[in-house]
Formats: structure tokens, C-alpha cells, sequence
């Protein structure tokens, strides 16, 4: 786990970068922000680091031939060999993120580049690099007291409450060794990848927070998307193999392949089939997934909330299944009407 409760806020400068391919063009600010007042800087980490709470989830830094070119990775170098140099790097930062705006949809925006020392990863004191972007303006109206009068101004400024892009790059021990948390409040969409996959280059770590991650998609993804295509299943038994998947992990604290398989799917051919497309899901995602690991709690609880559990039918009922596939039954009357028989043992 990364604390970030006794950060310090050492360093900091701000650029502005616009989207190349509207020819937005970037702008370097001369020189460092002034240090701030206890009050201003309690705002800057809400701004800065509210998207890192209760972090888990950690990447590094990669590159298709060799890690020594990837850019990000060697300008956060120059900073943590000599962080009076932030000012002059943190530019070259700026316009390397310029150089990756070229989706017609990126937004324009500050990128803040701060120097941050008092993290602590596990039970190691270290220091951070922060790139923060904000794209998100708003509209603000200051009023101020003269005399007997009121006087209003019109203004725009970022949303404190609102980050749209950003990343710590944590000095882990050994002089190049990097972790990296990332997020970016607009993952989903193509044109945002950039941010992580382009200007940054980061991969996930092969650790038990992502090996609990990648196992669950496969779980939910097989169950989902593959499995009536090889067994005759309904809806309901879908929704059971789901449920029965997220039991295991919340259930346990070691994650062992072979005793999974055996507890959630049973049947033999269901589990060669089951690992046959795990196989397939690691090599098109470029996956690296454990047989054996500590399962992680904050990942199954994220991960949880994407196994559906609701039965629809038609759109007269939605039925929310969470006990055993023993429970229920379905069935056709004689006039053709599909129906689900429901057993249980007490109302609540």
C-alpha cells in the first residue's frame, strides 16, 4: 500500500499544453511556483492527491525494445538524481506530452509537475514525482467589500474537486527502480489512453493485487462470453458460476488454481475448457497470471462489483440470484410459457 498522510510538497511547476494536432501549441511558465501557506497547500492535496486514496493498484514502466527509451522514465531520472532540476525537466515533460496530444479529442489543459517527498510504499520512506493534468474549467464569481459597495468579478479556474488526469512516480529503492499509480477519469474512452499507454508507457506489475484482477476477469469473462458455447447452460446456472467465483475469492486468502477450478466449475471438461481460454485471455491481453497467489482484498472488492447477479425477465421481473443453482429450476408449461421455479427455506 502507498500512504501519501505526511507528503510534503517540496517543489512544484505548471505549464500549459494544448492538442498538436489543432495546432493548440504548448506554454513554459519562466520559473517555480512560490511556496504556499498551510491553507493554500491543504487545497492543492485535495486537487492533487484525493484520486490516490487507498491505492493498490501499481504499474511500471515499459517500452516495446528496451526500457532504457522509454522518455518518461529517464526524465523522472534527472529529477530524482538532482530535484533542483524539476523547473528545467519538468518543461521537457510538458513538451513531451504535447508531442502525444494528437487524438482530435484531447482537451487542452494545465499539467502540474510537482516533487513530493514523505510517501511511504509498505514500510519504506520515499519520494514521488506527481503529474497532474486539469482539463476541467469552471465559471466562479468572486464579490468584494469596498466600503458601502459590492463589486463582482467574473472569472475561470480548475475544479479543486476535479482532477481529470494524473500519476505519482514513486522512487522505489535501487537508483532506477520506478512504481508508478496512475488514473484518469476518462479511462474508458480511446482517445485517453494516451496518457498511460503512450506518453507514459506503463505496464501493470505482476503482483497479487493484478493477478487477483486479470484471474476474476477471466472468471467473468468465460462465464459470460465462452461458456454456453460449450455447455448447455441457462442464465440462471451463468449467474451461479459468477457467484460461486466471487465466494471463492472473498472467502480465501490464497489463491490456488487447481483448488478453484475443482470448487466453482466441477466438471472436467468444463475446467479444460475454462483453461484453455484462460490461455488464449493471457496471450490477445499480453497477460502474465499466476496459478498461485495472496488474493487481494481492495482488488476483489472492485472486481466484485462487475459480477451481475440480476436475472431479467422480459421486463416484467429482475430476480437477484445469490444462493446455490439447487434453488432454482426452469422449466416450459404446456401452453409455452417459460418459467423458473424458486425454492428457499425462510423469508427475511
Amino acid at each position: 500500500m502507498l500512504s501519501l498522510e505526511n507528503i510534503s510538497l517540496d517543489r512544484l511547476s505548471v505549464h500549459f499544453v494544448g492538442n498538436k494536432s489543432r495546432e493548440e501549441d504548448y506554454h513554459l511558465s519562466k520559473k517555480e511556483q512560490k511556496r504556499f501557506s498551510e491553507e493554500e497547500e491543504q487545497i492543492l492535496w485535495r486537487f492533487f492527491l484525493s484520486p490516490f486514496k487507498n491505492t493498490s493498484e501499481f504499474h511500471r514502466f515499459t517500452h516495446e525494445s528496451d526500457i532504457a527509451q522509454n522518455e518518461m522514465r529517464n526524465l523522472a531520472s534527472e529529477i530524482f538524481k538532482d530535484p533542483s532540476t524539476l523547473h528545467k525537466t519538468s518543461g521537457k515533460i510538458a513538451k513531451l506530452l504535447y508531442e502525444h496530444s494528437t487524438h482530435e479529442k484531447i482537451n487542452e489543459g494545465e499539467l502540474f509537475v510537482a516533487y513530493l517527498s514523505g510517501c511511504i510504499l509498505g514500510e519504506q520512506e520515499v519520494n514521488a514525482i506527481g503529474l497532474f493534468k486539469s482539463e476541467t474549467k469552471d465559471q466562479f464569481i468572486q464579490t468584494f467589500h469596498e466600503e458601502a459597495d459590492y463589486s463582482l468579478r467574473f472569472e475561470s479556474g480548475a475544479l479543486t474537486s476535479k482532477l481529470d488526469k494524473a500519476c505519482l512516480i514513486v522512487h522505489a529503492g535501487s537508483e532506477d527502480e520506478y512504481t508508478v499509480c496512475v488514473t484518469n477519469s476518462a479511462s474508458k474512452s480511446p482517445e485517453n489512453l494516451y496518457w498511460k499507454d503512450s506518453f507514459l508507457n506503463l505496464v501493470s506489475c505482476a503482483d497479487d493485487y493484478h493477478n487477483t484482477r486479470n484471474f476474476m476477469n477471466v472468471c467473468k469473462n468465460f462465464v459470460t462470453d465462452r461458456l454456453e458455447e460449450d455447455f448447455e447452460v441457462t442464465k440462471s446456472d451463468k449467474i451461479a458460476y459468477l457467484n460461486k467465483s466471487v465466494e471463492y475469492f472473498k472467502q480465501n486468502e490464497k489463491f490456488s488454481e487447481a483448488e478453484f477450478t475443482k470448487e466453482v466449475f466441477e466438471d472436467k471438461n468444463m475446467i479444460r475448457s475454462f483453461r484453455e481460454y484462460k490461455e488464449t485471455y493471457k496471450e490477445e491481453n499480453n497477460l502474465e497470471i499466476e496459478e498461485d497467489f495472496e488474493i487481494s482484498a481492495p482488488a476483489v472488492k472492485k472486481q466484485a462489483k462487475v459480477f451481475k447477479s440480476v436475472l431479467k425477465l422480459d421486463k416484467n421481473f429482475h430476480i437477484y440470484i445469490h444462493g446455490p443453482q439447487d434453488y432454482i429450476e426452469k422449466g416450459t408449461e404446456n401452453d409455452g410459457r417459460k418459467f423458473y421455479k424458486i425454492y428457499y427455506s425462510q423469508e427475511s
